[in-house]
This record gives C-alpha cells, structure tokens and sequence, in this order.
C-alpha cells in the first residue's frame, strides 16, 4: 500500500544513519501518488508530533549530530515520524466522506462494503463514509436503506437534524423543504435515539416538519413504491405528489397554493404519465398544464 511505504520511508529518513538516497528518489518517481502521500503523511506527522510531550525534567538530553546537507531538507522528521506511527491509527479513523447524487428523473442503487445497498430516488444526495460503511447523510430528496443488520453496529441514517437508527431494517427516507417522511418496510427503526426515540415497525411511517411528528399507516408493500414505478397516497397533499413526481419524472411540477394542501388518495402510474404529466390530470382531479420548461396543477375552471 502506498501509504505503508510512504510511513515507512518517513521513519526510514528520520534516521540519521540513512544513506539509501538512490532508492527513496526512485521510489518518488516510480508513481506521481506516492509523493502526494509522502508529503501528505509527513505534514500529517507534523502536526501529530507537536502532541508529543516534551522530555521530562531530569532525563538525559541527546547530543545533536552533524547533519549531511540532505539530513538538513528532512530536519525534524524522525521526531514527526515517531509520532506519526504512534498517532497513525488515529489518521486511518479519520471522516472519508464522498457523495452519490442522481439527476431528477434518474435512479441508482449503491451497494456497501457492510452488504447493505441504498437506492436513490431522482434528484437525491447521500454522504457515505469510505472509513465507516454504517453511516449515512441525506442531504435532499429520497432514498430506500436495504440494511444488513449488525446489533453491535447499527447502521445509522442522519437527514437535516433528525436520525434513524435501524432495528434490522428496510425502509424509505425522504427529506425536501418540508421535512422528512419515513416508511418502513421491513424490521423497524428508531427515529432521534438521542430525543424523541420513536420506535417504526413495519407498516409504520412518521412525518417530522421540525417541530412536531406525525404517525401514520403505510402498507410495507408500498413502501419505496417509486422503485417499482408506483407512487401510493393515502391522504397525501398535493404539495408532496408534487414533489415527488418531479423528483421521479425528471420535470419540474408546481402546484397552485391554492390547493397545494388538498389530499389525494390513490395509485400513480410513473409509466403512464412519464411524458405527458397532463394525463394525471382525471386522476388528481385538477387540471395539468405547461409552464415554461415544467408542469404546473391548478384547479379546475
């Protein structure tokens, strides 16, 4: 591994007696990355070795050396490296977030190191871990977790303020301007372990605005339902079948404020209207129409 060389190396010329000057030049060379990571761990070892208590009073001091002229372009090194091995454990715990993001209309699933696999709706971001594959961040827009538990560690989804902690889980998140929806599956989760501690077993499902949580009832089948190209309500507000068809179609859909808050319940067929959003029109009973370069529903004349 790059950085085990580069670590090793590091101590190798903190040692006064080195001589194997040939070889470290050549190793630079051998690949670009490896002194992006020397000098990267070496900076790393710096910082660490200022951790490094100073020598106690009454211990011997050790006498300085002459140094070569290449000593002196690594002074100060072994003292780094010392504490680079020590405090190199520390590193490797270190964050090593990346993001997966689909455009709206596009869906992708990621599979985990742990086994576990997340599907991501259109228009969505996650933040993984490359160092921790049982944490995950929603950042906007929808995602169903196919979690493979482990009771010493749970997997554990963060969205905005709030957090899931899964019981053996399969469920669906979904986070925009007005909150978070969950839906579980499959097993149960356990909504703000560290406050509310709501407990959602299969079947269950809660919406949170930030201020207060509502529970409800949801079929486990329809759950995630968008993966499967259906979307199902049950008292929904049109503001939220909005949402979520431009999320899953790909268009741009507003709703009129004058009936964003009338519930639907029903089946949407993502096929049948992924190119003419109008269609949804009988079924939502209002009226669908274009407005510059998306969709808007209003009421019915």
């Amino acid at each position: 591994m790059v950085d085990a060389a580069a670590l090793d190396w590091i101590v190798r010329l903190g040692d006064p007696a080195f001589e194997d000057w040939d070889g470290f030049t050549a190793w630079l060379e051998a690949d670009p990355r490896h002194a992006e990571r020397y000098h990267a761990l070496e900076a790393d070892a710096a910082d660490l070795a200022t951790l490094v208590p100073a020598p106690a009073q009454g211990m011997p001091a050790i006498a300085p050396r002459a140094s070569s002229r290449r000593g002196l372009w690594i002074s100060g090194a072994f003292a780094a490296s010392v504490a680079a091995i020590a405090g190199y454990g520390v590193l490797q715990n270190r964050a090593d977030p990346y993001g997966i993001e689909t455009a709206p209309g596009e869906t992708r699933t990621v599979a985990l190191a742990d086994g576990t696999s997340i599907a991501l709706n259109g228009g969505s971001r996650v933040i993984l871990d490359h160092r921790d594959s049982r944490i995950a961040t929603l950042e906007r827009g929808e995602a169903y977790f196919m979690v493979r538990h482990d009771a010493d560690r749970p997997f554990r989804v963060k969205a905005g303020e709030d957090e899931l902690l899964d019981v053996g889980t399969a469920f669906d998140v979904a986070r925009d301007g007005a909150g978070i929806r969950v839906g579980v599956a499959e097993g149960a989760v356990l909504f703000n372990p560290s406050g509310e501690k709501v407990r959602l077993e299969a079947g269950q499902g809660l919406l949170s605005n930030g201020r207060s949580i509502r529970l409800a009832e949801v079929s486990p089948e329809s759950v995630g339902g968008w993966r499967q190209g259906t979307l199902d309500y049950d008292g929904a507000p049109l503001e939220q079948v909005s949402a979520d068809l431009s999320r899953a179609l790909g268009h741009r859909i507003a709703v009129a404020p004058a009936i964003a808050t009338r519930s639907f319940r029903g089946t949407i067929s993502l096929d049948v209207v992924r190119d003419d959003p109008a269609r949804l029109g009988p079924l939502l009973n209002v009226r669908i129409r274009r407005n510059g370069d998306g969709w808007e529903i209003t009421p019915l004349p």
